[in-house]
């Protein structure tokens, strides 16, 4: 029986001296949207909170109710996920039951609302022991969620393999539907008038299904950010043609008016104009992940395929891929900027120049040569838009 905190910690200390115990990286108490035919099938997970390297007491408590159950846990896989049941929570309660009328234990405070809202089969505990591929829907979401809490960084987490975990589903109202139930329902659904209002199909929810962004920041289409994402708090993702996918986003405060592609980052005070479309590691890029350094201006409808230093321009309407050609133009006043370059030629291929701090590349609109050189513009955004 635990009665005070010492008879806690002493409780901790033993489970995790426990044979094979590991303390969790991540983990976290979902709660499951399951298939409308097969119940088996997760759609959907939804965390309320995500502890991320802390609270290991809180984790050990967890496992710790598991394993009195007589469920089998292997400290050598990646992940563990485990169905909750309503002893299991009233054990992990009654271990916190010193803390239980103190403020500020947030773990405490999400498994009373668990239990006051409890179902079968409708939560479930997740939490990862090693950062590999994921092998469950509930491990991929747990890790969407870490990078779109910013818990960690964008591309620093293992995501290999979890496109083909998530089911294609219909999304309505930021709840899945199996599109195997609609076509097996169909006419039932339409004849009695409760077909669902279809809002998108994708494996993907939405960004704000999930996620409550900081005071600062302005989205004016839910639509525009995938789950997954990474605002810095002052970014504004404007509605058209702006697009933020999973593990892509911003480090800092930006004007997003055009496309971040899978695995793109922009930096602090950088301006993605109207329909401008950074590359994806998927879109032309050779593999190569794509960074937009600090207070970069990426003109309207350019595409940008190689990585850019600080204090860059792409003007709008051009391409600066990987195998475009350059005329380079101030060597001497880029070197100062680079001092690490060597500009010993005339014509540089865009790849080369990948990194490259002040660079502003155009296109001569006379001889159509496409021109890069030292960028004598700032590019500051509106304070007060941000």
């Amino acid at each position: 029986m635990i009665n005070t905190k010492e008879d806690f910690l002493l409780l901790i200390k033993q489970i995790e001296q426990k044979s094979g115990y590991k303390k969790p990286k991540a983990f976290g108490i979902a709660r499951l949207d399951r298939g409308q035919l097969n119940k088996n099938k997760i759609l959907q997970a939804s965390f309320a909170l995500i502890n991320y390297e802390q609270n290991f007491g809180s984790a050990a408590i967890m496992l710790e109710a598991f394993m009195q159950r007589g469920v089998e846990i292997d400290f050598n896989a990646s992940e563990f996920v485990q169905t909750l049941k309503l002893e299991d929570i009233d054990f992990a309660l009654s271990c916190f039951k010193p803390f239980l009328e103190e403020e500020g234990h947030q773990n405490i405070d999400l498994l009373k609302i668990i239990k006051d809202k409890f179902k079968d089969d409708e939560f479930a505990f997740v939490c990862l022991f090693e950062d590999k591929e994921p092998l469950s829907v509930e491990s991929v979401y747990l890790k969407l969620y870490l990078l779109s809490t910013k818990k960690v960084p964008l591309r620093s987490i293992n995501l290999n393999g979890a496109f083909g975990l998530l089911s294609n589903v219909a999304w309505s109202d930021d709840k899945p539907i199996e599109l195997e139930y609609l076509r097996a329902n169909e006419m039932r659904l339409k004849m009695s008038n409760q077909y669902p209002k279809i809002d998108f199909v994708d494996k993907f929810p939405r960004f704000l299904a999930h996620i409550i962004p900081e005071d600062n920041t302005r989205i004016l289409e839910s639509s525009k950010v995938r789950m997954g994402a990474s605002l810095a708090a002052g970014t504004t993702i404007m509605p058209g043609a702006s697009y933020v996918n999973f593990n892509a986003g911003t480090t800092g405060a930006c004007m997003v008016e055009g496309r971040i592609s899978s695995s793109a980052i922009v930096g602090e005070g950088s301006d993605v104009g109207g329909g401008a479309s950074i590359l994806g590691v998927l879109s032309g890029t050779s593999g190569n992940a794509i960074s937009v350094g600090k207070a970069c201006l990426l003109g309207a409808n350019s595409v940008t395929g190689i990585p850019l230093g600080d204090n860059c321009i792409v003007d709008a309407g051009i391409a600066v891929l990987e195998g475009t050609k350059f005329l380079l133009k101030d060597a001497e006043e880029l070197a100062k900027l680079n001092p690490y370059f060597n500009f010993d030629k005339e014509i540089y291929k865009g790849l080369e120049l990948k990194g490259l701090n002040g660079l502003h590349f155009r296109q001569d609109s006379i001889s159509g040569a496409m021109i890069v050189a030292l960028n004598k513009k700032a590019v500051k955004l509106n304070e007060a838009l941000h």
